[in-house]
């Protein structure tokens, strides 16, 4: 790829490449050699430069660590029969966390810096993309505030960091959900629509609880009224109803611009599918489970890209979704996004970025 912006690179001394168990390995934990580091002071972005990942120096009053002025995204890079370097959608991610960092207070990311950080460092440690089915190569950027200061008022400075993990699947197998009817992931007017750390942080405890008792993730509802769906876990939500595909509106605020769930619609659509954007009431779930017209339901995400639902749990009880055929909407969509990511089938929207 042809970089226009001059980087520096300091490499690491060792690589832990030939210490990683490729075969073994667990979401997050283990990280790549560099990151790209830029800083943020004076209004500008400054000293972009990739060196060894590594600790940060903050100070105790730091403000993200007192008032949690941070963003974050999430995307992947995946390799080709040819060893080549693929990047889905990056540029969707790039305006997504620019989203965020206007409604936090915090200045956007230029598009040369974002696009050029992202490919040289992916270009610097494409050894760490894994090559087995399923696997890919985890890719988080970030900024947080760097105020040493704690007074309650937006930054003036920031850090922006770009590492990568080399992940398996994140789910290994279809899960259960409950319907979440006491806390609330986000509410109108709230920070619902940015993918900003407090929200996630807010989400653990309810989590915790369900997992606790038996279930591995929640469906979200409305802070208001609790009676419609808005997502699940961290990943946007579908369900097919009656041959329609229904998943909560973006023009919410308390619903993220999942870019999974984008190019997921854009190809229900490419194939004719009938597509609903809409809120689902947990009373017309509750009787699309109990009178069987509900075909399947399943989150849409960077990390796991298609989670399938097999149990909702609605009111005290456990609805068991219906077995799927090999044809049902979720396994096609997922072996299309597969197949376009891994480059082993056309990319007719131009999301994937080749190097």
């Amino acid at each position: 790829m042809k970089t226009s912006l001059a980087i520096p690179v300091t490499k690491v001394q060792k690589s832990k490449l030939a210490e990683t168990d490729f075969s073994n390995l667990v979401f997050g934990k283990t990280i790549s050699d560099h990151m790209f580091v830029a800083d943020y002071k004076n209004g500008e972005w400054t000293d972009l430069r990739i060196v060894p990942y590594g600790p940060l120096q903050l100070n105790p009053s730091n403000a993200a660590l007192h008032y949690g002025q941070s963003i974050f995204e999430g995307l992947k890079a995946y390799k080709n029969e040819a060893g080549e370097a693929l990047i889905f959608r990056a540029d969707a991610n790039w305006k997504r966390m620019n989203e965020s960092a206007v409604r936090m207070c915090m200045p956007e990311i230029p598009e040369e810096v974002f696009m050029e950080g992202l490919s040289q460092l992916i270009d610097l440690d494409r050894e760490w993309i894994p090559s087995a089915k399923g696997s890919s190569l985890y890719i988080r950027p970030y900024m947080f505030a760097t105020d040493d200061y704690i007074g309650v008022k937006p930054s003036d400075t920031y850090k922006f960091i770009i590492f990568t993990c080399p992940v398996g699947n994140y789910y290994s197998k279809p899960v259960s959900v409950k319907v979440e009817t006491k806390y609330t992931r986000a509410v109108q007017g709230g920070t619902g629509s940015a993918k900003t750390a407090g929200n996630y942080a807010a989400s653990l405890y309810p989590a915790l609880q369900a997992q606790k008792a038996g279930y591995d993730q929640l469906l979200w509802t409305d802070g208001k009224t609790h009676q419609f769906i808005e997502e699940s876990g961290t990943m946007n939500v579908m369900f097919k109803i009656h041959g329609k595909i229904i998943t909560a509106p973006i023009h919410s605020d308390t619903i993220l611009k999942g870019i999974t769930r984008d190019s997921v619609l854009k190809l229900a659509k490419d194939w004719g599918e009938e597509v609903e954007e809409r809120f689902l009431s947990v009373s017309e779930l509750k009787s699309a489970l109990e009178d069987g017209s509900i075909e399947e339901a399943f989150g849409t995400g960077t990390a796991a890209t298609i989670a399938h639902i097999r149990l909702i749990h609605i009111d005290g009880k456990d609805y068991e979704l219906p077995e799927k055929p090999a044809d049902a909407f979720s396994h096609r969509v997922l072996a299309e996004l597969d197949g376009i990511k891994y480059g082993t089938k056309e990319d007719p929207h131009g999301w994937v970025m080749k190097f």
